[in-house]
């Protein structure tokens, strides 16, 4: 079965590229390459689209979901995969997403609740931190209220599980728009019918962190895709 809903094939914009570094800015809907979870998406990976863009293959040093848009890093030369890969493991690369929330958000705190994996069942402990940075009501009937509310929520994840950010978010009564999996499904078919967006609302919007060779400070930022800028400018919310 064919569940491919991917936009017509553009360039992936290159944030940064140097002689083993590479930086994209990743789209909704693009799988980063082919796995078991996705066995039934025929569609152009975004390694397969780089390859083509760029003329050589690239490693990704970690993973985004499909859905979710934002920085992502490869390296030209798998021998060093595991050097940045270590970043992560050691928790020496920051990450900054942004999130569109269902709700009036706290205005700070964190989620330190175990993720499970879902494909071997293992609960892992998992820490996001969390600021609210906007929020709104509208005048928009949502079931089962007559207005809806609207956050947008700035993220620091501190591990890395599968779908951390969704879930936790989900467990905190504040899912993600736009995410229909662990999201709402009122809001999200409102999403689509008022505003035209139909794609999940989190952003890899910052990445920061210290090249394992040459040493120098590096920081990363993904602008955000044409859905979130129409949202920003239809709620009147300055774009971070």
């Amino acid at each position: 079965m064919n569940t491919s809903t991917q936009p017509t094939i553009t360039a992936i914009k290159i944030v940064y590229e140097d002689d083993l570094l590479v930086a994209v800015n990743k789209p909704n809907n693009y799988l980063v390459h082919q796995s078991h979870y996705a066995r039934n998406i025929k569609e152009i990976t975004l390694l397969e689209q780089l390859q083509q863009q760029l003329g050589f293959p690239l490693f990704p040093i970690h993973r985004l979901d499909r859905k979710t848009s934002g920085i992502l890093l490869l390296v030209k030369d798998k021998s060093f995969v595991a050097s940045f890969q270590a970043l992560f493991t050691n928790n020496l690369i920051k990450k900054k997403y942004f999130a569109l929330v269902r709700g009036f958000s706290p205005e700070i705190g964190k989620v330190d609740s175990p993720v499970k994996n879902d494909d071997t069942g293992v609960y892992k402990t998992a820490l996001t931190h969390y600021t609210t940075v906007s929020s709104i009501e509208l005048d928009i009937p949502v079931h089962p209220y007559a207005k809806s509310r609207y956050s947008l929520m700035e993220l620091t994840p501190k591990t890395g599980r599968m779908h951390q950010l969704r879930k936790h978010l989900n467990k905190i009564n504040h899912p993600i728009v736009g995410d229909y999996k662990y999201g709402d499904r009122f809001h999200n078919r409102m999403y689509e019918t008022k505003f035209n967006c139909n794609y999940l609302f989190l952003h890899a919007h910052q990445i920061e962190f210290e090249h394992p060779l040459s040493h120098q400070k590096m920081i990363f930022t993904a602008d955000f895709p044409g859905d979130w800028l129409n949202i920003f400018n239809e709620f009147n919310w300055q774009t971070p």
